[in-house]
């Protein structure tokens, strides 16, 4: 009896601490870029610096070299989490596959504003992964107002989050998801539309924000967003 007490204590001892060695590892974050329109291939740098000088995460790459080739998304295969900013590639065959293999498993994902249409030949990466509904955006001119949904004020990836104004379009997003849950609405004059939500799909954590302007990455709070989003979305804790 007390041997056997003795080894499931020595099971549970070895396996509290492989998870606690497991938590304790720097967090490895696969930039994946091709938004073009955006300065992907400038702002997801940005965060980056952000991430590895300021937190305890290492960051990859899969940069785009063209629309039909996005070298580096092997680096998916030993990522905790995706971010995601690229806008209708058109890549096929191994790379798609991998990116539908890595989001169809259910692994972290963060999506940044054109991950919504990021794929050509994936376009139900919307719906059936981030849950949105993409429809457009409206026209380029007044300052989108950024606000807190307030029944969510306490959620963990609006810690420190404060309302700001973005530069970018807003994004046509009504009718998300009935699972989603809403962080962020943007307006501008006659228009509200949901701008971040989390997401749990395929057995995973997602986040989505339409935000990402090359503007927003010199936006602390738009920064501290995505950082939180990226702790959240692993199941970490924030430092």
């Amino acid at each position: 009896m007390r041997l056997s007490l003795l080894i499931l204590l020595a099971v549970f001892f070895s396996t509290s601490q492989g998870n606690a060695g497991e938590k304790d590892k720097p967090l490895r974050v696969c930039l994946v870029s091709g938004s073009v329109e955006y300065n992907s291939d400038d702002t997801l740098p940005i965060l980056q610096k952000h991430l590895e000088t300021k937190h305890r995460m290492q960051c990859s790459r899969a940069f785009r070299k063209t629309d039909k080739d996005l070298p580096g998304l092997e680096n998916l295969d030993s990522c905790d989490v995706m971010v995601l900013f690229t806008r209708r590639l058109t890549i096929d065959g191994e790379q798609l596959e991998r990116v539908k293999k890595f989001a169809l498993s259910g692994k972290p994902i963060v999506g940044i504003r054109t991950a919504s249409h990021a794929f050509q030949k994936w376009l139900d990466l919307d719906k059936l992964i981030l849950g949105g509904n993409y429809k457009g955006h409206f026209g380029e001119g007044p300052l989108c107002k950024v606000a807190i949904v307030d029944k969510q004020k306490d959620h963990p990836i609006l810690k420190g989050v404060k309302p700001f104004e973005s530069k970018g379009s807003l994004y046509k997003n009504t009718g998300v998801a009935s699972d989603v849950t809403i962080l962020l609405e943007g307006s501008i004059p006659g228009h509200t539309e949901p701008i971040a939500w989390t997401r749990e799909t395929k057995g995973g954590r997602v986040f989505y924000t339409s935000l990402g302007h090359p503007a927003d990455f010199a936006e602390p709070d738009f920064v501290r967003l995505l950082t939180n989003a990226i702790y959240w979305t692993t199941k970490r804790t924030h430092p």
